[in-house]
């Protein structure tokens, strides 16, 4: 054997050991048995976001609504925000995540009779859209937050990268399944089922034990504890600039997705199985991502490239889509590489939040992340559903992924050393100072 070919096999075979290691969170029971019911929830979630997309479209023909129940979903990120991390940190958070799973499910099941008895109209999904909003905006900072205490901080940079390797895996059969059921069954039972999915998931979190952190209470307001999770983040350039990379991601990325609808019927001229198969291929796509690229993207060293690199690249594949119309094979390889981009941009900025900010603070710089970044989501679904109507669906993703490249490039030639950036030598300095 040459040495070219023993230098190839051991790069194979490290990065064989890099994806099994990433694995290694589920050795922990706990976190095994809440992953499992994570699994089922969000197959429902993706069920529900399917068919409502899809029931909205019907009712109003109208790219503009499809984008107001976007911003509506998730408005209360952005309002809630300072109270909802700090909520999270004085908080038991399996009970809050107890209770925001059950209220879920009941928002879930009354948009199920609504559509089944036929009195669903478009301003009942716009109040249900919101009630989901203020329970995600509780739930999200909480539930990131949890996913530490189960695996513990030597673990949960692979253990959020195992979620977002769920959440994917739902994001590619979820759609998939909801354009079956709904053209052959209607989107009321897409509804129930996914009602009846947060059983799987309260189960879980019901059965499991964590150990989150115990905080002594400091007097203060809320507000105040949320300015000094701020204080942490002013002081800290890199994670910074992670949070403007996920702004562009949020803003002109993810937005887009709320649009699927119009895309799907007007691009495409299909119908809810097209929709189905667009959204699929988007969560195979960020399936791939998750599993094959960020555990390398994770052990590069040169962390400000890989993750601008990976934001122009999904304004790029947004630009191809954008000229599919009519060819459904161009538009599910455009959205399939679009959605390699986005789990590097967001995972890596999830788990590098979790292993750099102080114990006690975990949920309020993870709710001051989500309030930055994903509060961005509403306005931006608001713009481009408004935009769609007025320039067309085509036009409207083409300026969005000329905004990520442009973003992506600015944010990467203005910001001082994120070119040389190498994110594993301030992982490896928290690890050891926690050690």
């Amino acid at each position: 054997m040459t040495t070219t070919q023993r230098d190839g096999m051991a790069k194979l075979k490290s990065w064989i050991d890099t994806l099994r290691g990433n694995f290694s969170p589920l050795r922990i029971p706990n976190f095994r048995l809440y992953m499992s019911g994570q699994a089922v929830s969000l197959v429902g979630t993706w069920l529900q976001v399917t068919a409502q997309g899809w029931v909205v479209w019907q009712l109003s023909h109208s790219p503009a609504a499809l984008g107001i129940v976007g911003m509506l979903n998730t408005l209360p990120i952005l309002l809630l925000g300072p109270w909802a991390g700090v909520w999270a940190d004085r908080l038991n958070r399996r009970r809050v995540l107890i209770g925001t799973q059950s209220v879920a499910m009941t928002l879930a099941f009354l948009l199920a009779i609504l559509t089944q008895t036929g009195l669903v109209q478009l301003w009942h999904v716009y109040v249900l859209a919101t009630c989901l909003g203020i329970v995600t905006a509780i739930d999200f900072p909480a539930q990131q937050a949890f996913i530490g205490d189960l695996s513990g901080m030597s673990e949960v940079r692979r253990a959020v990268n195992v979620n977002a390797m769920v959440l994917q895996v739902s994001r590619m059969l979820g759609p998939a399944l909801a354009g079956v059921v709904v053209n052959s069954l209607g989107a009321s039972v897409a509804f129930w089922l996914n009602g009846l999915s947060f059983l799987a998931v309260i189960a879980s979190l019901v059965a499991v034990q964590s150990a989150q952190a115990v905080r002594h209470e400091s007097g203060r307001s809320a507000l105040g504890e949320f300015v000094d999770a701020l204080g942490f983040v002013r002081r800290q350039p890199r994670l910074q600039d992670l949070i403007f990379f996920v702004i562009l991601v949020t803003f002109f990325g993810l937005a887009v997705l709320s649009i699927m609808p119009a895309v799907a019927s007007q691009m495409m001229q299909g119908g809810a199985d097209t929709l189905g198969l667009l959204l699929a291929m988007s969560g195979a796509g960020a399936l791939v991502a998750t599993v094959a690229l960020v555990p390398i993207a994770q052990s590069a060293r040169k962390t400000g490239l890989v993750v601008s690199g990976a934001v122009i690249w999904m304004g790029v594949c947004f630009v191809a889509v954008s000229f599919s119309s009519g060819l459904l094979p161009l538009a599910l390889l455009g959205v399939f590489c679009f959605s390699l981009g986005a789990p590097v941009v967001i995972t890596m900025a999830l788990g590098l939040l979790q292993v750099l900010a102080p114990a006690g603070m975990r949920a309020r710089i993870l709710s001051l992340f989500v309030m930055v970044s994903f509060g961005m989501q509403p306005i931006a679904s608001l713009l481009i559903g408004y935009s769609a109507s007025a320039l067309g669906t085509p036009l409207a993703i083409r300026i969005n992924g000329i905004g990520l490249i442009l973003g992506g490039l600015a944010v990467l030639l203005t910001r001082s050393g994120l070119r040389q950036w190498e994110a594993n030598r301030a992982v490896a300095a928290a690890e050891s100072g926690r050690g």
